[in-house]
């Protein structure tokens, strides 16, 4: 099992940028492809961002493409998501996981779960 801590949420005018961390721990982190998820209220969980094992492949979705960027540092074990141009439509409870898969939009092929980071983006 690998355990995930998020870090870094906040509120922010729309506009501004946030970065989040995703500290891991237990199992060899960089066996992981690594993921971001989000969810607002009254929302299904919706897929952000993903990261391969080595970093090598990132996959977004449409919505945040070109705003967020994901990377990695398997040195320090932590996988980090860049947040510029946020919109109201950005706020979300946000959410890292990882997968021992090649790293994916779909959420059922993450094994393990943070707790969640809140991200508020006021207009």
């Amino acid at each position: 099992q690998v355990h995930l801590a998020e870090s870094g949420g906040g509120l922010v005018q729309a506009g501004g940028s946030l970065r989040l961390s995703c500290a891991a721990s237990g199992r060899t982190f960089s066996n992981h492809a690594m993921g971001w998820f989000r969810q607002a209220p009254g929302k299904e969980r919706e897929f952000v961002a993903a990261i391969s094992w080595r970093g090598g492949r990132t996959y977004y979705a449409e919505s945040v493409k070109g705003r967020f960027t994901i990377s990695r540092d398997n040195a320090k074990n932590t996988v980090y998501l860049q947040m510029d141009s946020l919109q109201p439509e950005d706020t979300a409870v946000y959410y890292c996981a990882a997968s021992l898969g090649l790293g994916s939009s779909r959420a059922h092929e993450y094994d393990d779960w943070g707790q969640g980071t809140q991200v508020t983006v006021s207009s």
